[in-house]
């Protein structure tokens, strides 16, 4: 008989009426990496966080290395050594990286002062150990989202947890910092540790792997091996039909310019050089225009700068011919402006409000959904049930459900459906697919395709190559706050193209492509 380290065995969980694992049996081994694999809203979280004692299951058993256990909560996952690092980090901003490692952990010394050197000690052999570096002393407000991540495995790892629970681990990381991860992951599993891998990322489950449990709408579809199957059985088992990410887009039909970017410049607020400098370009009617390049080269403060989120400190902005460098937010989206913003906790949503307020954060002054003042509560109830049925956004209460309460990927569903239900000239897409997945992100970018054909311009800011080479038609690359290389899309090839995004200058890529040829 196989001996496990986790069981858990016809696991049901039930919100409000949906049943969000419906006999759900999951085995983990000891010393393997187990992906979990399932569509938005699939049940995997979920199921997770039953694991680790934050939602307790309405029927089953959670075994234990074989002995059954009841988690009432995650202090006691804690002494079953299963830690858990979750999709939205669970770390206090304010303070370092040290600090919020031995959180609730401290060691003591004299007096019952908490021994800051011998904490620091302890976890600078792990940092050596799985290769895990890490400014101790920085604030966690001050690092990047993939020092964070390495944060919060730390935390685990300090707390001598064996069975490592990942929720979504690569929905925020760029693609080197992935790569990091795997690394990172493989290391763990020659340590002996088991972990577990929620995503919906195909790649990354074939990548490191070995065995995947597929869940689709609560239920167990089955367990396979990774090395027995294929990324293109895998999506099927994971949607229930067969998935194709490459776009039958016809040639665009080129209209008038709706946006035009002169001379900008946006300081950076951390360093003394511009975030952005000097940057123009133009968007026009038809056409997705996709800025590309590696995370922190100026995408973002470029998109803040535009949606009216951050100062310009030069140069200038205009949409449809009038220069909005200087008006609201609120102006900017009168005057024809949709933003699907990279954050969608901060920028996309308030968490606190239902979905249905949300819908119409931007449209609750309009004649439609405020009649003399006050909220017309059916029209935005049937405005919102629209967007939850066009956009497959899957909740416990339908559109009066807390937005804090739902899946990431639905929240960015919610807001991607939002955003273009608002039907405005341009529409600033970042990075809308983050966290989808890959039946939400064929739909996302067919609808992307049906806005451009529909004559809107949409700026479309992507990390992922097979992205930006699916949907562009024009692409600038963006470096250092700087743009620097313009392409059709068919006149540039992925490697190409990787090349310029880390900084390679053209003559440095011809040398590069003439080496090749001249080998061939």
């Amino acid at each position: 008989m196989e001996e496990y380290k986790i069981e858990m065995l016809g696991i049901r969980k039930e919100f409000s009426g949906l049943v969000a694992n419906d006999d759900i049996t999951l085995q983990l081994r000891k010393g393997e990496i187990h992906a979990l694999l399932g569509e938005n809203g699939a049940g995997k979280s979920t199921l997770m966080s039953i694991l680790f004692g934050m939602y307790q299951a309405d029927k089953g058993v959670i075994k234990i290395d074989g002995e059954e256990v009841n988690i009432t909560d995650p202090s006691v996952a804690t002494k079953y050594h299963i830690g858990m690092v979750h999709q939205h980090f669970k770390l206090v901003e304010i303070y370092t990286v040290l600090q919020n490692i031995i959180l609730g952990v401290e060691p003591r010394g004299f007096m019952g002062f908490i021994d800051m050197n011998k904490a620091r000690k302890r976890v600078t052999e792990l940092i050596d150990r799985y290769g895990l570096g890490v400014d101790l002393d920085a604030k966690i407000s001050d690092i990047t989202v993939g020092m964070q991540q390495r944060t919060e495995i730390l935390k685990m790892l300090y707390r001598d947890n064996d069975v490592l629970i990942f929720d979504e681990p690569t929905a925020v990381l760029t693609p080197q910092e992935i790569d990091e991860l795997m690394e990172i992951m493989r290391g763990l599993k020659k340590e002996g540790k088991s972990i577990l891998f929620i995503t919906h990322k195909l790649n990354e489950i074939m990548a490191v792997a070995d065995r995947c449990t597929v869940l689709r709408k609560g239920k167990c579809i089955g367990t396979i091996n990774t090395s027995d199957t294929t990324i293109e059985q895998l999506s099927e088992m994971m949607v229930g039909r067969k998935i194709d990410l490459n776009i039958e887009k016809k040639d665009p039909t080129i209209g008038k310019e709706v946006l035009r970017v002169e001379n900008l410049v946006v300081a950076d607020k951390v360093h003394k050089k511009n975030a952005v400098n000097d940057v123009s370009f133009n968007v026009r009617q038809g056409e997705v225009v996709v800025i590309a390049g590696i995370d922190g080269n100026g995408q973002s403060e470029l998109v803040y700068s535009l949606t009216g989120l951050s100062l310009v400190k030069s140069g200038h902005i205009y949409l449809n011919g009038q220069d909005i460098t200087k008006v609201s937010v609120k102006r900017r989206n009168e005057s024809g402006m949709s933003h699907i913003p990279e954050d969608r906790h901060k920028h996309g949503l308030v968490l606190d409000f239902t979905l249905s307020n949300n819908s119409v954060l931007e449209l609750f002054e309009h004649k439609e959904f405020n009649t003399l003042g006050f909220i017309n509560q059916k029209n935005v109830k049937a405005y919102t049930d629209q967007i939850i049925e066009n956009f497959d956004v899957r909740s416990t209460q339908g559109a009066s459900t807390i937005s804090r309460s739902m899946s990431g990927g639905n929240q960015q569903k919610a807001i991607v459906g939002r955003e273009i239900s608002r039907d405005t000239d341009l529409l600033i897409a970042v990075q809308p697919t983050r966290g989808l997945d890959v039946g939400a992100i064929e739909y996302i970018h067919n609808r992307l395709i049906e806005q451009r054909d529909n004559g809107k311009a949409i700026l479309l800011v992507s990390f992922e190559l097979d992205e930006v080479m699916n949907l562009a038609d024009r692409i600038l690359v963006m470096h250092e706050g700087e743009l620097v290389g313009e392409f059709e899309y068919n006149k540039v090839t992925r490697n190409e193209l990787g090349l310029y995004m880390a900084g390679a200058k053209k003559d440095e890529v011809n040398a590069i492509k003439e080496g090749k040829n001249g080998q061939n």
